[in-house]
């Protein structure tokens, strides 16, 4: 005969110490708790409403420029650090974990236009109106880390004067080379006073210049023709190049699909390419009420921070119709540019009220370091409300958002000219011939031409 005795070991459900937990034992048996769902409905609920109780993204302001911040460049050897230069020549880099300024570079006697940093991390490249490219040596960590930055001011490595003013550049991923935009594109090498090359296609202005994260041969600029062009700088002349209905202010490189890029337009909206099919958008990220001025990929590929003339800085995912996040403060005025942190934590907006602002990149995340019990809770929660996000209280409240009145009222405007639009169109294909209007999708109706 077979005899079952229920055996139970002590070190089982013994605590070692007083302080440690009870350990609890479950079945996990669907049977037996016939709620589940409910519950777990409720959990999402529930964490979606403390989502928008801790929704505190906005961490400091960063002042000390007496003019409009009109570019910001990131260090990629340096996590705190970030350069940004103003329209009266002042360029200063930043220690983010103080919000204080560590050095200062001066010489500029215009706007500065452009700023990058060389792979290495230890020299800046920085370009103006006052057409000159200057290079300057990237304090050492031990400045940084100082306490006193009252009389740090840099002087340049090198100064070279040029024809014509820039309007952007940026430096090689990979290589010694960096190329600035302006009357043409200009291809130049550290220890070389003049270009190594350059380019020019059409005798328009180009305004941004990006070279390709995973190909460091290739770059992108948009031109104020309304085109975008792509580069090889193993060719003699311009890859190709498409034209679109509005000016494209601003280009960013998805880092981790280099092949797709996505363009901050004068429409409002972003525009998502893949580089090898330029004749239609991959995607159309709209919620911008004015023109967008600039746009900076996330390290993880998966979102890109955009800030606009209409006063706001927006995060959207990649392949995202909508923005996930818009952030706007009473004080902020027009943003001219933005940039993700090297670690995808923060988001940096500059714009012309003279002050730099630090914001979160999850707004309702929680700073410090987290024990291993509260950051599985975190993960927790955010899987359960991404379980239940397709239910309808859930998406309201994770959708919405608190819109200053200005951008409420043009939002609303601008969907009622966009629905005019569509029906007009609806009615006037159906008072035509069949087939002599066709249908054209949104993303191919701002591209006027592809050009080889």
């Amino acid at each position: 005969m077979k005899v079952k005795v229920i055996s139970r070991s002590t070190d089982e459900f013994t605590r070692e110490r007083s302080q440690d937990l009870q350990r609890v034992f479950r079945n996990f048996d669907p049977n037996l708790r016939s709620q589940e769902k409910a519950v777990e409905y409720v959990r999402a609920l529930n964490a979606a409403k403390l989502d928008k109780i801790f929704a505190r993204p906005f961490i400091g302001a960063m002042d000390g420029h007496i003019d409009a911040v009109s570019c910001m460049a990131k260090n990629p050897s340096h996590l705190k650090g970030i350069f940004s230069g103003s329209m009266d020549g002042d360029i200063r880099l930043w220690d983010l974990a103080s919000r204080r300024t560590v050095c200062q570079f001066p010489g500029h006697q215009g706007a500065v236009r452009g700023l990058t940093v060389s792979t290495d991390g230890r020299v800046l490249v920085s370009c103006g109106t006052d057409s000159t490219v200057r290079l300057w040596n990237v304090p050492v960590s031990s400045i940084m880390e100082s306490d006193d930055s009252s009389n740090n001011s840099a002087k340049p490595l090198a100064v070279y004067v040029w024809k014509n003013a820039f309007w952007a550049v940026d430096h090689q991923w990979d290589g010694d080379l960096f190329a600035t935009a302006g009357a043409q594109v200009d291809i130049w090498d550290h220890n070389r006073s003049q270009p190594v090359n350059s380019f020019e296609w059409g005798k328009d202005t180009a305004i941004s210049v990006r070279f390709n994260p995973g190909e460091p041969n290739i770059l992108a600029t948009s031109a104020s023709d309304r085109s975008i062009t792509i580069f090889d700088l193993r060719l003699a002349s311009p890859a190709r190049k498409i034209i679109m209905r509005t000016k494209t202010n601003s280009i960013a490189w998805n880092p981790m699909e280099p092949m797709n890029f996505t363009a901050a337009n004068e429409d409002c909206n972003c525009y998502s390419y893949d580089s090898r099919k330029l004749d239609e958008a991959r995607c159309v990220h709209k919620d911008h009420v004015s023109a967008v001025m600039d746009i900076d990929y996330s390290p993880t590929g998966r979102e890109f921070v955009t800030g606009s003339y209409d006063r706001t800085v927006r995060i959207f995912q990649y392949n995202g119709g909508h923005s996930r996040e818009v952030y706007h403060t009473k004080r902020m005025q027009r943003v001219f540019c933005v940039k993700f942190s090297c670690d995808a934590s923060y988001v940096i907006s500059g714009s012309d009220d003279t002050n730099l602002r630090l914001w979160k990149a999850k707004a309702s995340e929680q700073l410090g370091v987290l024990l291993p019990r509260e950051r599985k809770k975190h993960e927790y929660l955010e899987a359960v409300k991404n379980r239940y996000k397709h239910l309808p209280e859930v998406k309201r409240i994770v959708r919405h958002r608190h819109l200053p009145r200005a951008i409420y009222k043009a939002a609303s405007l601008r969907r009622i000219m966009s629905e005019a639009e569509r029906k007009k169109e609806e009615r006037r294909r159906a008072h035509s011939a069949p087939g002599s209007i066709p249908k054209e999708a949104l993303r191919k109706r701002r591209i006027i031409e592809e050009v080889e």
